[in-house]
């Protein structure tokens, strides 16, 4: 079983000290909900998120949405080979139920997300609860090992980390969920390996979906 983390992920529920800013309320008032109840996305709230820390980093679920998609159209997923999970930038977890199909449609996807997220019962595809990487790690994935991917890590192939991936008992890769930026240090302090696998930062959902070809070509070479 392949445990894949997106990490720091720039999914978020509206922040408390910019839900009262024009441009959240604006939103919140369009979509008929409170600002604490919709999703921070920069596509709306950018003026607001200037007044973030880490702004840069925060506010794309769309680039989690994509990413979700990638992996779960995989044939490694679908034949149940992949444990699915979001962490976010606020320390919540996201836990993809197995073999679960994530809706296409972007609207639908932040609605299952934010339902997720306040706490109300869901579908049965996912489910949230706060967590910081280091206790899913630790409580829910306990891997026996984990490769990190970033610009900031040692040169590799993708066909190099496949090979680490799939002679191992219990792995788990940690791929960026966010569009800017690098890993913090105590996420850096988690990975027994962290690896780079392109001099460029490519985009989360092409690292997943390479990485998840890669690990199914080995399978395929050794049966």
């Amino acid at each position: 079983m392949l445990s894949v983390v997106l990490a720091e992920s720039a999914l978020e529920l509206v922040p408390r000290e910019i839900q009262k800013s024009p441009a959240v309320v604006s939103d919140s008032r369009r979509r008929g909900a409170a600002p604490s109840e919709i999703l921070l996305d920069r596509s709306y709230h950018h003026s607001a998120m200037l007044r973030l820390k880490d702004a840069e980093k925060r506010g794309r679920p769309d680039l989690v949405h994509v990413t979700l998609l990638s992996v779960t159209g995989t044939p490694l997923y679908l034949d149940g080979n992949v444990a699915l999970y979001v962490h976010t930038c606020s320390d919540q977890v996201v836990e993809i139920s197995p073999r679960t199909r994530i809706p296409k449609s972007y609207v639908r996807f932040r609605g299952l997300m934010e339902k997720a997220l306040r706490g109300e019962p869901g579908e049965g595809l996912v489910r949230a609860y706060s967590s910081s990487l280091r206790q899913l790690l630790r409580n829910v994935v306990v891997p026996s090992l984990v490769v990190g991917l970033s610009v900031q890590g040692r040169p590799t192939t993708l066909e190099a980390v496949a090979g680490e991936v799939a002679a191992a008992r219990q792995p788990c890769v940690l791929i960026g969920g966010f569009p800017r930026g690098h890993f913090t240090g105590a996420t850096l302090g988690l990975t027994d390996e962290l690896e780079r696998i392109d001099p460029r930062p490519l985009e989360a959902h092409v690292v997943a979906s390479r990485l998840i070809y890669e690990v199914e070509k080995l399978q395929r070479a050794n049966r």
